[in-house]
């Protein structure tokens, strides 16, 4: 006990006492402000499960996490077949591109406010010189969630490239080889060895993606302010308005408990699918 105690205090102080306390402070209607508060029951989770604008909050946040984790993973596996090979040219393309998984996200979002600029920002550039009408990026209600979307994918696919070159190298070559002598196109081993050899680090890089991406709050508030027309805004974003913007502390820690539920539902899911997955191969 006494080797464990320097791990078990910081994590009771710091992680489990404040969950009990978020736990608690739900079923209330503190304020923020007051030092007084009624205990509730379960209402303000009742009141956000009969809400509209919790499912659109809902819908919107899966549509973002699904929109960044399956781009992330794919190209950071087709990345990492690029530049996995050796050499000093190798190293400064897998530096340039992992830069900005190291870059804070609200300077991220700053630099790429300018680039989506409507006027002279570089994005509406490229589409006029291919000859194509400029778009109104951050304040479109259409193309708001995308530019998000691309914000965040180009800062995390350095991320998966790294774990994915990592696990390139952990597949045999004797299989590769083997595989070459029975006449196998590259294609075909791709999509025989390589991926089922790095399927586990698949599965991190799904699993811990979609929790960071269920997270996303810098990129939306420096871009979007979860507008226009609330089309950004994601639940994590909804939880910053209810509880900062509204002072209502109570439905905003029902909210980021029912966040925790989820997330722990759709790690669960993809576990199962991870295991179906090992099975069949």
């Amino acid at each position: 006990m006494l080797f464990l105690l320097p791990a078990v205090i910081p994590l009771t102080i710091f992680w489990l006492y404040p969950m009990v306390k978020s736990l608690l402070i739900s079923f209330t209607d503190w304020d923020y402000v007051s030092p007084d508060y009624e205990y509730l029951g379960f209402s303000n989770y009742s009141e956000l499960l009969t809400d509209t604008t919790f499912y659109s909050v809902l819908l919107k946040t899966l549509m973002f996490s699904m929109g960044v984790v399956i781009p992330s993973v794919a190209l950071g596996l087709l990345l990492a077949l690029m530049a996995g090979g050796k050499g000093r040219e190798m190293g400064i393309y897998r530096t340039l591109i992992f830069s900005p998984w190291v870059t804070p996200t609200v300077a991220v979002s700053i630099v790429w406010s300018w680039i989506y600029e409507p006027k002279v920002g570089v994005a509406n550039w490229v589409l006029n010189w291919f000859h194509l009408p400029s778009i109104d990026w951050t304040s479109s209600s259409t193309w708001a969630m995308p530019a998000v979307i691309i914000v965040s994918i180009w800062k995390g696919v350095g991320w998966s490239m790294i774990f994915y070159i990592n696990a390139l190298k952990k597949v045999p070559v004797s299989l590769y080889e083997a595989a070459e002598l029975d006449g196998a196109s590259k294609w075909r081993r791709l999509v025989h060895i390589t991926v089922p050899m790095i399927s586990p680090t698949t599965l991190f890089l799904i699993v811990i993606t979609s929790i960071d991406t269920l997270q996303a709050y810098d990129q939306i508030q420096v871009l979007t302010q979860g507008g226009p027309a609330g089309s950004t805004r994601t639940i994590l974003y909804f939880y910053y308005q209810t509880a900062f913007e509204e002072f209502n502390m109570g439905k905003a820690t029902a909210l980021a408990i029912l966040l925790v539920i989820i997330t722990a539902i759709l790690s669960f899911i993809q576990f199962g699918l991870a295991k179906r997955w090992v099975h069949y191969q």
